[in-house]
């Protein structure tokens, strides 16, 4: 089993330049939970993740206590937006480093990265590091449970 085979071929990127404002906007217009960020060309410069964003509005306490489960509501803390000077950005100030596969990448290996790096979703890339796809957790679990059918 192979990523190309399960990972979705219309993908949403941004750029290096694109500010947090607007991939803010993209992540919730496309309801999605990592951008690609491609050059020009249309190859792999980093990954942006929708965590990334949120936790540069996440009170500073949040990392250090491990059980929330006692805290019914954070009121304002929820509510919380950053400054102006944070929104207009690039995002290539806070994206990381490019994670990606290429699409003969197996599937145990991609569920590998997906752990080490704690990703939700993992980019693939053709020759020269151009994207090609995406696959997300959900894709590749499903793969493997796809086997697991009767017959």
């Amino acid at each position: 089993m192979i990523i190309s085979n399960c990972m979705k071929r219309i993908v949403h990127s941004i750029s290096p330049e694109t500010t947090i404002r607007q991939a803010a906007e993209t992540f919730v217009k496309f309801h999605i939970g990592t951008l690609p960020v491609v050059d020009e060309k249309g190859i792999l410069q980093g990954i942006l993740q929708i965590r990334d964003l949120v936790s540069l509005v996440l009170p500073d306490f949040v990392n250090l206590v491990q059980d929330f489960d006692f805290v019914i509501d954070f009121g304002a803390a929820e509510y919380r937006k950053p400054d102006e000077e944070l929104l207009v950005t690039p995002v290539s100030a806070v994206m990381q480093p490019p994670i990606s596969v290429e699409g003969d990448c197996g599937l145990l290996r991609a569920s590998a990265l997906f752990k080490k790096h704690n990703l939700s979703d993992l980019p693939v890339v053709g020759e020269n590091g151009r994207l090609i796809g995406i696959a997300s957790l959900v894709d590749i679990g499903t793969a493997f449970l796809g086997h697991w059918e009767a017959g």
